[in-house]
């Protein structure tokens, strides 16, 4: 067993922000991730371009050198990697926790390769983990993905990409423009109002010119090994697909969650949380980050987190110098 201070669970930029701030306040903690070190920005597509300016992207004062006015994420990953180098930031990466106890004012963290002990725990595990599934006879098959990397794979091959948001316009557009025949299933009767305001037109006008397909207020109801079947305006469609990107979202770990006895409120449970101080329900467990949402995924990004670092550790060393 290893003791320390605080263990902080998640080693995106809302986990790194907690270890910035850890280690300025001069306290022992350790960064533990079931992935490399911003494993959520890694999955994200390969081309992907951030909604958000650079300057916003940044943390501790760092400056984030890109080309671009909004930072591609290969700079995001030599960013926020150069960030815990700078830091010297105490991470463990692929180290999945698998549980965490409390006894005698102290947590117990186990992972796949140790426990510890500490005061604290920081909770940051984002949501990008854990996909919207469409709970359909046949996701399970090999050619359906939840996740969306590279356009290359899918030259010359029938696609059938479901859903109506930034990952489902982004990767049509790709493939199509890397020789796909793409066909969008879309639930509602447009696209989502999130989707980015550069992406709307062009999306938009390849539906029109026919160059991309697209069925709206359509649902998927199975899927085959070369076919989707959709209900649209009740009528039953058959869709030839090589490959089914199902791109619906993500959600929080809500198993690993409440399994640590975290607790929900309304319609997105959302985790209870002090708002002044980021501490839920269980005494001395803090959330930082996008988890704080719920299903509410669009609520927090990473320009409005990047205070949750300093409001938890402070809360901590107020704590600390009471336990003197």
């Amino acid at each position: 067993m290893e003791d320390t201070t605080l263990i902080v669970i998640g080693a995106g930029p809302a986990g790194l922000t907690v270890g910035i701030e850890a280690a300025k306040a001069g306290l022992d903690y350790w960064i533990v991730d079931k992935g490399n070190v911003v494993h959520s920005i890694y999955r994200f597509p390969e081309f992907m371009t951030f909604f958000s300016t650079a300057d916003k992207l940044t943390l501790a004062g760092l400056p984030f050198p890109s080309v671009r006015q909004r930072p591609t994420r290969q700079e995001a990953l030599e960013y926020y990697r150069l960030v815990a180098e700078y830091f010297q930031l105490k991470i463990r990466p692929y180290e999945r926790v698998t549980a965490i106890d409390s006894n005698g004012g102290r947590f117990y963290i186990d992972t796949e390769k140790q426990r510890y002990r500490s005061r604290f725990v920081v909770v940051a595990t984002g949501f990008y983990d854990q996909p919207n599934l469409l709970e359909v006879p046949g996701e399970e098959l090999p050619h359906v993905q939840h996740y969306y990397r590279s356009p290359y794979p899918y030259y010359g091959r029938r696609v059938v990409i479901v859903g109506g948001g930034n990952s489902a316009v982004q990767a049509a557009l790709e493939c199509w423009q890397r020789g796909a025949r793409v066909t969008m299933v879309v639930r509602d009767e447009d696209f989502h109002r999130s989707v980015k305001y550069w992406l709307l037109p062009d999306i938009r006008n390849r539906i029109q010119e026919g160059s991309i397909a697209a069925l709206f207020n359509a649902k998927v109801r199975e899927i085959r090994a070369e076919a989707v079947i959709v209900d649209q305006d009740g009528r039953s469609l058959a869709i030839e697909a090589d490959h089914v990107l199902a791109l619906t979202g993500y959600r929080p770990d809500y198993a690993f969650l409440e399994g640590i006895g975290l607790q929900f409120e309304g319609v997105h449970r959302v985790p209870v949380h002090d708002p002044e101080t980021l501490e839920s329900n269980v005494a001395n467990l803090y959330l930082a980050g996008s988890v704080l949402g719920g299903l509410h995924t669009s609520r927090y990004f990473i320009e409005n987190t990047r205070h949750h670092g300093k409001l938890i550790v402070e809360d901590i060393t107020r704590k600390m110098k009471g336990m003197k």
